[in-house]
């Protein structure tokens, strides 16, 4: 038996039905409890990112001499989130999973916001000051708020191996064959220029991946929305049999391609989970390094980005592709996306592959820093050692490295797998610590109608008061 298929194996049963069925329980039963925060609390999310650019709030006693702000915090997970997922995996839920799979992305996003909303919320709940900014998610709040360190330790090995090796070798792989696709560019020699670049950056800390993020990621994201709506309004005759194709389709109707309604409906989720990350336990580490005045407010923030993700660029991507009709053809990954937009652009060029090459290596560079970033933070959490933080560095880079030249399936199973035990671990502490975030959210909305901007105090909450020593 196979590498290959030892991995197949074990992801049919993990993460194809436990995580998949926790992950929507859990996103309908904090959808219940914030009485739909994610729908309800949307002209409120955009008021604040929109205020976000500047640090902090009035309060000195929120601030930390090395804060990121809000936006920044908001720029470093969505530099996460956007990025292979976005490309290449609405590209392989649709080839393996037919164009159902969108519709089950859809879903995973709108439930599973209030899913991020909490673990973000949680996340500037129980932060703490590290050295240079504040720190903090979920192996801080399983340790501060349930008192359980070895869970803690866990989840910080767990998401180490996710982010800082599994899934960057993701993002490796994907922007190797996308200019390999492209430019006929050796996987070789562009797994030495991705490995020699990640070391560069990660050698810099935290302020230099975010003013990376914040410049890069919105400039790369807006770009390639506007080549999809360009190609969008191009094919705007065919878009309602796309959207009725996704809907027939995502209950096992008239399969256009790929398998039945589980295929689509697993495939769907477990590609819109790598992309949007919402219940994962990834975007709290980021969420927490910013400066508020309330933890709910970066928590909408958070939210924002769920929506941001899967609503507008992977729906855009899958639009591209179901247009071109491509999927049909046996295309998977990066290359199906580059294909179907050198089909919509027509005139036997490849502008469409240049762009995506060039996109995909800013999206999928910046999620390898931002990825790197919640491994460094986790480490710390474990063991805050210098020596250690270097060694993981160039294991970083080594795992950059390898997954550049392994084949597509291998790597995306290992971050199934990985992603999978890492998403259970965390479902499991929310639900146990949730309460404190529809608190909070309570009190949010309290002092919002007093028309006041909210703050929030460590007394609030009596019983964690020791626990929560930013506020």
């Amino acid at each position: 038996m196979t590498l290959e298929n030892i991995v197949a194996s074990v992801n049919g049963v993990l993460t194809d039905y436990v995580m998949v069925i926790t992950l929507l329980l859990m996103a309908l039963y904090f959808s219940i409890a914030t009485r739909g925060v994610q729908f309800r609390m949307i002209g409120e999310m955009c008021r604040l990112l929109v205020k976000s650019g500047s640090k902090g709030s009035s309060s000195s006693r929120h601030h930390h001499s090395g804060a990121v702000s809000s936006f920044q915090a908001f720029a470093i997970s969505i530099a996460s989130r956007v990025g292979t997922g976005n490309l290449a995996g609405v590209a392989t839920a649709i080839a393996v999973g037919g164009p159902g799979a969108v519709f089950w992305m859809w879903v995973i996003a709108l439930l599973g916001a209030s899913s991020a909303f909490v673990e973000s919320t949680l996340a500037q709940l129980f932060k703490v000051r590290g050295k240079d900014s504040f720190m903090g998610g979920p192996a801080y709040y399983i340790w501060k708020g349930l008192h359980k360190r070895w869970w803690a330790v866990t989840f910080a090995v767990l998401i180490t191996l996710t982010f800082g090796f599994a899934f960057n070798s993701v993002q490796s792989n994907t922007i190797a064959s996308a200019f390999q696709e492209c430019y006929s560019f050796p996987k070789e020699w562009m797994a030495w220029i991705l490995t020699a670049a990640t070391l560069a950056i990660i050698f810099g800390g935290i302020k230099s991946i975010s003013k990376f993020s914040e410049v890069v990621v919105p400039i790369m994201a807006v770009a390639y929305i506007l080549l999809a709506v360009v190609i969008i309004i191009l094919n705007i005759d065919r878009i309602p049999s796309v959207l009725a194709m996704i809907v027939e389709n995502a209950f096992g109707f008239g399969q256009a391609a790929g398998g039945t309604l589980g295929v689509a409906m697993t495939m769907g989720i477990k590609r819109g989970l790598f992309s949007n990350e919402a219940g994962e336990g990834s975007a709290p580490n980021a969420a927490a390094t910013a400066a508020v005045s309330h933890p709910v407010k970066q928590g909408l923030i958070q939210t924002l980005g769920v929506y941001t993700d899967t609503l507008i660029i992977c729906t855009a991507t899958a639009f591209i592709i179901l247009c071109s009709g491509l999927f049909l053809e046996g295309h998977d990954g990066i290359v199906l996306t580059q294909r179907a937009i050198d089909a919509e652009l027509g005139g036997g060029h490849n502008y469409g592959s240049m762009f995506v090459s060039i996109a995909i290596l800013f999206f999928a560079f910046t999620s390898i820093i931002a990825n790197y970033y919640y491994g460094e933070t986790n480490i710390r959490f474990i063991k805050n050692n210098d020596m250690l933080i270097r060694l993981y560095r160039l294991l970083v880079g080594g795992m950059v490295y390898t997954g550049a030249v392994c084949s597509l399936d291998l790597v995306w199973g290992f971050a199934d797998i990985t992603m999978a035990l890492m998403t259970l671990c965390n479902l499991a502490a929310i639900a146990l610590l949730g309460k404190y975030a529809v608190i909070l959210l309570k009190d949010y909305c309290r002092q919002r109608r007093e028309g006041k901007d909210p703050e929030y105090h460590a007394s609030q909450i009596p019983e964690i008061e020791s626990e929560t020593e930013c506020w």
